[in-house]
């Protein structure tokens, strides 16, 4: 029998590995709301065997009613910053890490391309926001936003927000006492 390609992996699966055993270890839960990257976290995150033990949900929230209706994105937000931006990621995150009711949000929007870039934000410009639920009571609770610039085409754009992004709930993870 062949053994499997490696190539047909979604982009960031050992990173996603990583995680899990994080996640697992500190018996925390994760969802995601994804735009650009249509999912692709998810699928990296559920490639893992076992990930039902912390992987919750993935949304992708590809419009702009979807961000308002799936995850509470608000719309003077939408209307003044548009969907790639801080104040949008940063909603995207918190509003999937509440609904979901998990540990940790993770909130991706961007321009992957080969459209859709301006002066102020090119294709490449992404935004990946991590939320984190402190225990109630505490005041813990938090959310990052990074904004990061990557070049190449759609594809290679999409997979280097991925593996970004799974990186960065990771860091973010350590970080906890």
């Amino acid at each position: 029998m062949n053994e499997p390609d490696d190539s047909t992996k979604p982009p960031g699966t050992d990173l996603a590995a990583e995680l899990g055993d994080e996640l697992r270890d500190r018996d925390a839960t994760i969802a995601t709301a994804e735009s650009c990257t249509g999912g692709l976290m998810g699928a990296a995150l559920t490639a893992v065997p076992g990930s039902s033990d912390y992987f919750d949900r993935s949304l992708v929230t590809y419009a702009y009613d979807a961000k308002r209706q799936l995850l509470g994105v608000n719309r003077e937000d939408l209307d003044d910053y548009g969907a790639v931006s801080e104040p949008v990621a940063r909603q995207m995150a918190s509003g999937v890490r509440d609904t979901a009711d998990v540990t940790w949000g993770v909130g991706i929007t961007g321009v992957a391309g080969p459209g859709g870039g301006t002066e102020e934000t090119p294709v490449g410009t992404v935004y990946i926001a991590v939320a984190y639920a402190g225990p109630w009571d505490t005041n813990e609770s938090y959310t990052t936003v990074s904004r990061y610039e990557f070049e190449g085409d759609r594809s290679t754009v999409r997979a280097a927000t991925v593996r970004q992004a799974l990186d960065d709930v990771l860091t973010e993870l350590r970080n906890q006492p």
